[in-house]
């Protein structure tokens, strides 16, 4: 039976310094479908607080899978997972998450089941908006924004709603190549910035230029940790 435990309970993953504050502590995650067919197995990862890590592997090695277990969008088979919550979850596709006419309206509505006073929520938008560098798209209709600044109006989501942890599943892989760069830029300045924790999901080698650490996953397991440059060139030369 799996089960979800505050972040710093318990032992911590090798690589990571043992007094290290985690925002994410998962531990030997099992993950089946109903058929039987397994997609994580023995999967265990821990991510330092404030810092930005990715995640990378093939088609098919469980990345998707294991970010929506982290989301709880899914319920693990075994194993326990321990996220600061609330928890930010950026689609790879933002239309399947932006659900309101404008940008302001879409930011906002994040934020009614706080209930929180009109001021405060216009106060959070404004924030979150300028955090993304997007405040003059207030009233902008979601329809006329480009792919990047859909993923930024996502991502302002989670700040006015105070996520501590964004999880981004390839937030790049529908945008040209100049905007790729612009997004991981922004999301690194966010996570330094704002003492945010950012895991995301890429197969893009490039992009590992802008973390603090990397995993590989593999046939549902974590096998390699570290430094992204170490594991770049391992990658490159595999």
């Amino acid at each position: 039976m799996a089960v979800r435990l505050p972040p710093s309970f318990g032992a911590i993953t090798p690589t990571i310094q043992p007094m290290t504050p985690l925002a994410v502590d998962v531990r030997d995650l099992e993950f089946r479908w109903p058929s039987g067919a397994s997609v994580l197995s023995a999967c265990s990862l821990a991510v330092p607080k404030g810092e930005f890590w990715m995640l990378l592997g093939t088609n098919g090695s469980g990345k998707s899978t294991l970010l929506r277990l982290l989301a709880g969008l899914l319920e693990p088979a075994n194993g326990s997972i321990g996220i600061d919550q609330p928890v930010g979850f950026v689609f790879q596709n933002p239309d399947h998450q932006l659900v309101m006419p404008t940008v302001g309206a879409d930011v906002a509505f994040g934020l009614v089941a706080e209930q929180l006073p009109p001021a405060e929520v216009r106060a959070r938008v404004q924030d979150a908006l300028s955090a993304v560098n997007l405040l003059d798209f207030q009233r902008r209709p979601i329809y006329a924004l480009s792919g990047g600044q859909k993923q930024r109006i996502a991502i302002a989501g989670a700040i006015a709603r105070h996520c501590p942890v964004l999880i981004l599943d390839e937030p790049t892989a529908l945008l040209d190549p100049d905007t790729q760069i612009e997004l991981v830029s922004q999301v690194q300045r966010l996570v330094k910035e704002r003492g945010l924790t950012a895991l995301w999901v890429t197969h893009r080698l490039n992009e590992l230029d802008y973390c603090d650490g990397a995993f590989l996953l593999q046939n549902g397991c974590i096998v390699a940790r570290g430094k992204p440059d170490s594991l770049k060139q391992r990658l490159m030369t595999a």
